[in-house]
């Protein structure tokens, strides 16, 4: 073999050798970036694994107009129900103390929420039995819920998130706290109530979490304080204040984990996913989470806008009587999709007349509630 042809020999067998070793680096790269996909895959499939994932199956609809069907299009509807399951410890019954809409613009990504007073009259099962709407979770779980919602207010929901009395405690700790002024009212409503420090004292026990107590003022709270706060219903603004407040909260949450880092919101995620029944499958959580930056809280407020209290029969017992619910349920569509001239579907005008009938009370004797913090005389507390 001459010179020549051994220096093209063993440039050929370099160049074999340099081919090989790209070969193995592209083949590592591609296992690397594998190896990253699985472990990203393994960390969802363990964070999103803590939640307890329900099929809400077929829920209804009332039949509305064409207009409103192309409105709803446009948005996406969520129940949210807030569970006091201390005696059964799952989310499949029980008493929902909180009762939300949040309500996504799809366009503009702008969020509403909607807080549905516990105690407003609804038909909570389709048969025409008008009971408080809480009493719909109590019977018939998530689906029994939503349907009540949809039923009573035209409304198109067909997914819920569902958290239990610790949730709100282990949310806020997990960012770190939230800021709040606290009344002398929310301090000392009275000698025959309890006020925010008895209720801290109350999720102390339940949760087995640090509180202390509060004074009135501006402060920054932890988790324990936060759920006390939410709770507290006996100030002269009475379940209406409570629903704001838990309202104030949530914004708040809202506000600390859209500036969350990811650091930040592993541990959220740590500290609250267990603590949540859905009926949103992981990928969707995620794609939700994903544009979480995106979202901007625009507003909230109470259901129903006009309304009375009462005590319509002994079996009910004091509630909120919307007046009327077709009233009300107009207003709500234009509150949250600017839908100003809504035509009632013939389900919310019957549940309407029902209503009528059991209370007696019309549009004409609805009262000077705030919808924030104002007792029935129109006097504002907060």
């Amino acid at each position: 073999m001459s010179a020549e042809e051994a220096k093209k020999t063993g440039s050929t067998k370099k160049s074999r050798k340099a081919k090989r070793r790209r070969r193995r680096k592209i083949l590592l790269i591609i296992e690397i970036i594998v190896l990253v996909i699985l472990l990203f895959a393994l960390f969802v499939m363990l964070k999103f694994g803590k939640i307890d994932f329900q099929d809400v199956g077929q829920t209804i609809e009332n039949p509305i107009s064409e207009e409103s069907k192309i409105t709803l299009k446009g948005y996406t509807n969520i129940a949210f129900f807030g569970l006091d399951n201390r005696s059964n410890g799952n989310y499949s019954s029980g008493l929902s103390d909180v009762v939300m809409i949040c309500s996504i613009n799809n366009d503009t990504k702008e969020i509403r929420i909607v807080s549905v007073y516990r105690d407003t009259l609804a038909d909570v099962d389709g048969n025409g039995k008008i009971r408080k709407c809480n009493y719909a979770y109590a019977k018939g779980g998530a689906t029994g819920a939503i349907n009540m919602l949809n039923r009573n207010l035209d409304m198109d929901i067909h997914d819920f998130v569902a958290v239990d009395f610790n949730a709100v405690a282990e949310a806020i700790d997990a960012v770190g706290g939230i800021d709040l002024e606290i009344t002398d009212d929310e301090i000392d409503p009275g000698p025959t109530h309890p006020g925010i420090n008895e209720y801290i004292d109350e999720v102390v026990k339940v949760t087995g979490r640090e509180g202390g107590h509060l004074t009135a003022g501006p402060q920054h709270v932890n988790g324990v304080q936060a759920t006390a706060y939410c709770r507290l219903r006996y100030t002269s603004s009475m379940d209406f204040g409570r629903a704001a407040r838990q309202r104030i909260v949530l914004q708040k949450l809202f506000e600390k984990v859209k500036q969350a880092n990811l650091i930040e919101l592993n541990n959220f995620v740590d500290a609250t996913f267990d603590d949540i029944s859905t009926s949103y499958t992981a990928a969707e959580l995620i794609a939700l989470a994903s544009a979480v930056k995106e979202y901007s809280l625009a507003d909230t407020a109470g259901y129903p806008f006009t309304k009375t209290t009462g005590e319509p029969s002994k079996t009910i017992g004091a509630a909120v009587i919307p007046c009327t619910v077709e009233s009300n349920v107009k207003q709500l569509y234009q509150y949250l999709f600017n839908e100003t001239d809504h035509e009632c579907s013939p389900t919310v005008k019957e549940i309407s007349e029902s209503i009528i009938k059991l209370t007696g009370k019309t549009e004409e004797d609805a009262a000077a509630y705030d919808p924030a913090f104002e007792d029935a005389s129109g006097t504002t507390v907060r």
